[in-house]
């Protein structure tokens, strides 16, 4: 009924090449179909881990990540721990693609990286795709699907999947904060007071911990896929490179931050990867409602995650920015970066004065 989407593969960008030869030689003999002749493209979409379409012959799919060019920091675009997460969670979480393979051969393309299997479907960014735009409830049901499928991934047992060392539950929150303000002082240009305050008061609003769950890191519409012609069923989850162990609610709260409704003011509108406007989102009190009513958790203190989450993206997207203004990526999406830096921190110190929800 749909045709087969090619918006989001583009040619490999001039910077982000690699040697194809020593690739497919590599993998010949370890992917079903890795004996045929291979070519390569590349996912346009996404601003950090650099992601690849491998097609060997006419039919064998693959999908390569790979962390983005240039210095990057110690514990961040980790593709040993996304492979270890995926080559075991699919198992039980039928939104999780498989991974095949990884290697951390840095001779072969320069970085460590992992093939996993391709899923098809739709990825909604900042426009609604034109076949999601004549189904009124779309955007409603691709609403409650992501939070359906938050709460079940919370819901998994890490132990039984020999995840247990995947991360330190302990003190998760206030390493969160910690190692985020040390990434923005090493990434940052100018001082910001936003992000001095923002930083005091989280750690000044700690909440209770509660018990810990796989949590991705990194939750929201477009690292998810749908299927074309169903909204309301989910065909994937992508980008687990940070998955740990840690607070869910964090996984909340990363979710309720890129989000936006009708009602957001400019400033949060420009720093959304979803499509603006009034097109019948669930609002992100009725998000946080319906997460609440599936996982049976306490969301009282969810204001301090919603913070946690606009402190994060902001120091994300000045690593990215930085990397730009070094010369590290070309990508000329990148450049006006900046303003979106300085939009999120103001939009973190609007939630923690409770002017922001």
């Amino acid at each position: 009924m749909f045709p087969q989407k090619k918006q989001d593969v583009i040619e490999v960008r001039s910077d982000e090449t690699f040697d194809e030869n020593k690739v497919a030689e590599f993998l010949r003999d370890k992917l079903e179909g890795g004996d045929q002749p291979l070519s390569v493209r590349q996912f346009g979409g996404g601003a950090a881990n650099l992601t690849y379409l491998l097609t060997f012959g006419d039919t064998y799919e693959y999908v390569l990540r790979r962390p983005p060019l240039g210095p990057v920091a110690p514990s961040a675009h980790d593709m040993a721990r996304e492979y270890k997460v995926l080559s075991v969670l699919h198992k039980v979480f039928p939104y999780a693609p498989r991974a095949f393979v990884f290697s951390d051969d840095e001779s072969i393309i320069g970085a460590p990286f992992f093939v996993m299997e391709r899923r098809q479907g739709t990825v909604v960014r900042r426009s609604l795709p034109e076949h999601y735009a004549n189904m009124s409830s779309a955007p409603r049901q691709m609403s409650e699907a992501l939070v359906d499928a938050l709460a079940d991934f919370h819901a998994i047992d890490y132990s039984a999947l020999g995840l247990d060392d995947l991360g330190k539950p302990d003190g998760f929150i206030e390493r969160q904060i910690d190692g985020w303000y040390r990434r923005w002082h090493k990434s940052k240009q100018d001082d910001n007071e936003n992000m001095d305050s923002v930083y005091q008061w989280l750690k000044d609003n700690l909440p209770q911990s509660m018990d810990s769950t796989l949590v991705h890191n990194d939750y929201k519409l477009d690292n998810t896929m749908f299927a074309d012609d169903d909204p309301s069923k989910m065909i994937a989850i992508f980008d687990w490179d940070m998955c740990t162990l840690g607070d869910p609610l964090s996984d909340v709260g990363a979710l309720l931050t890129y989000w936006t409704q009708a009602d957001d003011p400019p400033l949060v509108q420009l720093t959304t990867t979803m499509p603006v406007g009034d097109y019948g989102f669930l609002t992100r009190q009725e998000l946080a409602e319906r997460y609440a009513e599936k996982s049976g958790r306490d969301l009282s203190d969810i204001s301090f995650y919603h913070a946690l989450g606009v402190f994060r993206l902001t120091v994300i997207a000045q690593q990215i920015y930085i990397r730009y203004v070094r010369g590290q990526t070309k990508d000329e999406r990148f450049a006006g970066l900046g303003q979106v830096v300085e939009a999120l921190a103001q939009t973190a110190q609007l939630v923690t004065a409770g002017e922001f929800k």
